[in-house]
């Protein structure tokens, strides 16, 4: 089960002026990123520009890993939350598997892992540091080209 709210007054797409990119948060608490990919469920997402930010919308999961690390084989439970990335150009998460990331960087999003929780707000206001200022060569060309394919998560020295 897979159930979306968004605010009614605020646009599907591109609510920020100029450069911008749709960021996902995985949390438990939608405050903090606090959760792991696969037991996330709950997605927080933002359009986030260099001087402004927008939320957009929060998709929540029904079904969702324990994170014990065991898992059932059989069912797909991650389909559902990579679909809900469509668009999305960073998702911050407090671990992902291999596996996942790889699915998760084969549908054109950049997994960032965080080595504590962190408010939402502190991770938006270092996104836009990084934006306004020198942001780094896989950031760059997320920006430039937001439907480019896993090459531009490359660190190609520019």
């Amino acid at each position: 089960m897979l159930r979306r709210l968004r605010l009614v007054d605020v646009p599907t797409h591109r609510p920020v002026k100029g450069a911008s990119m749709r960021l996902a948060f995985a949390t438990h608490d939608r405050t903090r990123v606090d959760a792991h990919f696969a037991s996330a469920r709950t997605f927080l997402f933002y359009d986030v520009g260099p001087d402004t930010s927008a939320f957009l919308e929060v998709v929540q999961f029904g079904t969702v890993s324990q994170e014990d690390g065991n898992h059932d084989e059989g069912e797909d439970r991650l389909a559902s939350k990579i679909d809900a990335l469509g668009g999305t150009s960073l998702l911050f998460v407090r671990a992902i598997g291999g596996p996942a990331a790889a699915r998760v960087v084969r549908a054109k999003v950049h997994p960032v892992k965080l080595s504590t929780d962190e408010p939402i707000a502190a991770i938006i206001d270092r996104v836009q540091t990084m934006l306004r200022t020198n942001p780094p060569p896989w950031l760059r060309r997320a920006l430039k080209d937001p439907e480019g394919g896993d090459e531009r998560f490359i660190d190609d020295g520019d």
